[in-house]
């Protein structure tokens, strides 16, 4: 199939060019009318968790009016160097900015702080998004007044406060380092300026593509706003690899001297079959991620699915077109040093030759290092923790950071996020008030919780219990804080009442996001593990190729694991990488970053055992299978690895602690799979192993025979296969 998509692609190329032009220009259009709707900043566990029924009974149970009042007051803002007497001028500005709704301390005297400092509630209407700049300002003017000092903290401010520090960290990282970095890896690697450009235009095109398809799918399914970050790294990533690999193998063929319309057949025959089975093996990864019951994780699965697609699609069709229009000029303007072997038929990298030699003349030695090596780096993780950053992880220019800071200092033990316990239960029975006083007391004993507030619906059969609780209300104390309220206060105080008691409120919905991080985290590991097992016994007819092609991913995953914790949590290195020390890693990292890895070392994995199972079809050498796929995609495996080494290590560079945890793991991660795993690991294992390499159990001889590796182009006069490269054809 992809053979017979190269040649149709490059029999008929302004046919195919045009299509994927119309698909751009269609693309633009979707993206500006679109992306801005399909896009939130919620985050959601999926179903109905305990926080989403507690949010539906007091919708249900509470009056309209009441349950609009309570929503309206978003925010808070706190302003200190002024009297109280002043908050009324203030309110009148916040509602000229567009506040909908704003409560001063005259309306409520616990607004003013024990040092004379006072708060104003605020609310910003729907929708809140327009509104938040404006605000933002007015409390920004405020406080660069002498002597005053203000601040505004809540959900929609630090929902904005995230949106620009991701845009900032996507424009820097991404846009100003990580795709000039991997133009000039790509110059590198190709040695034409030519050559160079066009994986980089290819992940382009894909990028926009997809941003399209994520865009309309959004209309049905509310996406996060994370998924842009995740599209375009991994569209930089993915576009790059696969143009990387078939421009490599189309640039091999001529130098070999095929013929264009041949050398086009023979990649599509081959790498292009590679790219299709690392694309369905990357798909596979991701599809993991699908399962979590998340809006995030399911988000950033979608980008990824779809950009990666998108990616295989167009290097299957759009890049042969392409090729049989530009020829031999992809090899033009070369660069001087590096483009000396541009035309030349050697492949294979002495370099990597001799380190190859070595490892293969050593095998036992060279795989217990590196496998130790790789073990002592996993060693700490298992002092992993996780949790999640919330605001007080922001850097100190953003608004909300400052409110924040102000609002634990002037009023300690209050939130703009508290606690809401719903008592489903009737608010006059001698047991469900005993419940409630326990609850009090029991509240009043633990100092992260503030000052309760307790109000019944008009019938008394429902009762809201409202509570305070200190500092970042998704920081680790304060999420178990509330885990011991659902596991262990509630339960007994209300031991032996007719009640139903629910739990909600941004706590407890990060709580249950934690639990549903842990509990999947184990399954997506079987499942990604299981498929992709099956889908690399088919494509290589080998069980052991598979179960050693999972050992080693376990091996990098484990290391980036353990490196991650020895930099974020034990602060080793951090300072001199720029990195945060936090207490833990986000909770969506480990997830994230195992099925992100698998997916982009499969890539290689495929890329590479294609070229050992080609040669050694051709010889039944194993030794000079190993030593020739290894030396002949070394150059290439390294510099893809390196173009998303410098993509990802963009977002590593930004202010935001999850985005460097993430880089830093797919970096790490990378750099060792690319150097200790495939320049050591593979060619000691498959060296040590021989021809049990490709061992497949009689009981599944049946399955069938796709030769991932190619079996070379037919020849269009006879309809035959020609051999994939000259050489003797294995029996």
């Amino acid at each position: 199939m992809t053979e017979r998509l190269a040649r149709a692609s490059a029999r008929r190329p302004w046919l195919m060019i045009g299509a994927w032009i119309v698909a751009i220009v269609v693309a633009f259009g979707v993206i500006g009318v679109f992306l801005e709707d399909a896009l939130s900043s919620e985050a959601r566990v999926t179903g109905n968790p305990e926080s989403a029924q507690a949010e539906q009974l007091l919708a249900e149970r509470f009056p309209v009016a009441e349950v609009a009042a309570q929503r309206e007051v978003t925010e808070v803002v706190v302003v200190r160097g002024l009297s109280p007497d002043r908050a009324k001028p203030i309110a009148d500005e916040l509602r000229a900015a567009g506040a909908s709704h704003v409560v001063t301390p005259s309306e409520d005297d616990r607004l003013v702080s024990e040092d004379g400092a006072f708060a104003l509630l605020i609310g910003l209407g729907e929708p809140p998004e327009d509104k938040v700049d404006p605000v933002v300002a007015v409390v920004e003017r405020l406080d660069a007044q002498a002597g005053v000092e203000a601040g505004i903290s809540g959900e929609w401010t630090l929902d904005a406060d995230f949106q620009q520090l991701s845009q900032d960290d996507l424009r820097t990282g991404e846009l100003y380092f990580g795709i000039p970095a991997a133009l000039v890896v790509l110059l590198l690697v190709f040695g034409a300026v030519v050559a160079g450009l066009v994986p980089l235009v290819f992940a382009l095109v894909s990028i926009f593509v997809a941003l399209a398809l994520t865009a309309l799918i959004g209309q049905a399914f509310e996406l996060s706003v994370f998924v842009v970050n995740m599209l375009t790294g991994m569209g930089l990533a993915l576009g790059i690899d696969y143009t990387l690999f078939i421009l490599s193998r189309y640039r091999e063929e001529r130098a070999q001297g095929r013929e264009k319309p041949d050398a086009i057949a023979t990649a599509g025959a081959t790498a292009s079959r590679a790219v299709l089975f690392s694309g369905l093996a990357f798909v596979l990864a991701m599809t993991g991620m699908l399962l979590v019951p998340s809006s995030i994780m399911r988000s950033l699965a979608t980008g990824a699915i779809l950009v990666g697609i998108v990616s295989v699609i167009a290097a299957l069709t759009l890049l042969p077109a392409v090729l049989s229009l530009v020829g031999d000029r992809v090899n033009a303007l070369r660069i001087p040093y590096f483009g000396r072997g541009v035309g030349t038929q050697a492949v294979e990298s002495r370099f990597w030759g001799r380190i190859v030699g070595f490892v293969m003349r050593r095998p036992v030695a060279s795989l217990v290092a590196a496998v130790a090596l790789m073990l002592a780096a996993a060693v700490p993780v298992f002092s992993l923790e996780t949790g999640s950053s919330g605001v007080s992880t922001l850097p100190d220019r953003f608004a909300s950071k400052h409110g924040f800071q102000l609002l634990n200092q002037e009023f300690p033990g209050q939130s703009t996020d508290p606690v809401q316990i719903v008592v489903d239960g009737n608010a006059s029975s001698p047991a469900v008030r005993r419940g409630i006083d326990r609850l009090e007391a029991e509240l009043a004993e633990r100092p992260l919780f503030g000052e309760p507030t307790v109000e019944a619906n008009e019938p008394g059969d429902t009762t809201l219990i409202t509570v305070p609780i200190g500092g970042d209300a998704v920081s680790g104390p304060a999420i178990e804080a509330v885990r011991d309220l659902r596991t262990e206060v509630v339960p007994e105080a209300f031991a032996g009442a007719e009640a139903d008691v629910l739990i909600g409120g941004d706590t407890a919905m990060e709580l249950e996001y934690h639990d549903a991080m842990d509990t999947w985290l184990l399954r997506v590991f079987a499942f990604v593990l299981g498929l992709s097992f099956i889908l690399l016994t088919i494509a290589f007819r080998s069980i052991i190729v598979p179960a050693t092609a999972i050992v080693m991913n376990l091996l990098s995953v484990g290391a980036t694991y353990g490196l991650l914790v020895l930099v974020f949590q034990k602060g080793k290195g951090n300072e001199l990488l720029g990195f945060q020390q936090v207490d833990h890693i986000e909770a969506w990292v480990p997830l994230f970053l195992f099925s992100v890895l698998f997916g982009l070392s499969m890539d290689y994995q495929v890329f590479l055992l294609s070229r050992i199972r080609e040669k050694f079809s051709q010889t039944e050498d194993n030794r000079l299978a190993v030593s020739f796929g290894v030396t002949s995609t070394a150059r290439l495996i390294t510099g893809a690895a390196l173009i998303i080494i410098a993509v990802f290590w963009g977002f590593a560079m930004g202010d935001l602690i999850m985005f460097q945890q993430m880089g830093f793991g797919v970096a790490v991660a990378l750099l060792l799979d690319a150097t200790v795993i495939r320049s050591v690991v593979v060619p000691a294992s498959m060296k040590i192993l021989g021809r049990w390499n490709w061992y497949l159990p009689s009981w599944l001889e049946w399955l069938p025979d796709v030769h991932v590796e190619g079996a070379g182009p037919r020849r269009p006069e006879t309809g035959r296969r020609a051999p994939a490269q000259p050489g003797p054809t294995a029996p």
